[in-house]
């Protein structure tokens, strides 16, 4: 991300920070505001990274009229289904970022790399226990999404089990996607991969916002 930028990174936005996970290792090296659609989600992040400053707002429609250094997005662009949802994130992220700055965006997949898939499962704990079964599909391999479905088997200290099934709608699109729609929204483009092998991290999307720009949101 340095390598795209003459800016000294100083100071980050992330959109879609979820439980702050990711927040307890960027605070270490800049200023971060954590922002996320979700007022329980915020909460938990409140507790781990109390130091941030937290704000609700969609990553589609999110304005606090400044700018920052770096805007980051994680696996949270993945509840984005369109094409247009995916263009308003990026404007988004275009009109928070310095000039000279960059958007980093971090799918867990795209089109290129997924694949259906199934996982399991689980922990015990003391007086309870769970299983999970994870099962990634595509119903429809010509649209821009796929499903996840997770069930859950919770066992609680009587023996009793009870069963969760949680399903996410996910969005799927292609790496000229990816950097057709960063080009549209005004960013220098580039898609990176890890050079560290054993990185979780498949792609990354690099938006660089270049001088004498403005988005439509800003003209």
């Amino acid at each position: 991300m340095s390598a795209h930028t003459r800016r000294p990174i100083r100071t980050l936005l992330e959109l879609g920070c979820g439980g702050g996970n990711n927040a307890l290792h960027l605070k270490r090296w800049c200023k971060i505001t954590l922002t996320d659609a979700s007022p329980q989600m915020l909460a938990v992040s409140r507790v781990a990274n109390p130091e941030a400053e937290h704000i609700q707002g969609d990553m589609r429609s999110l304005r606090l009229c400044r700018q920052f250094d770096v805007v980051f997005a994680h696996d949270a662009v993945m509840y984005l289904r369109t094409e247009d949802d995916l263009r308003q994130a990026m404007s988004t992220a275009f009109v928070h970022c310095a000039v000279g700055g960059v958007a980093l965006f971090v799918p867990d997949c795209t089109r290129e790399t997924w694949a259906a898939s199934t996982r399991h499962g689980g922990h015990d704990g003391e007086g309870r226990a769970l299983r999970y079964l994870e099962w990634t599909w595509d119903p429809d391999p010509a649209d821009s999404e796929y499903v996840v479905d997770m069930v859950y088997l919770l066992r609680e200290s009587v023996g009793a089990i009870r069963v969760e099934h949680d399903r996410h709608h996910l969005g799927l699109f292609s790496r000229s996607a990816w950097l057709r729609l960063l080009k549209e929204t005004g960013f220098r483009a580039h898609h990176e991969r890890p050079h560290d092998t054993e990185c979780a991290v498949g792609e990354m999307f690099v938006g660089v916002r270049p001088e004498n720009s403005a988005s439509h949101s800003e003209r």
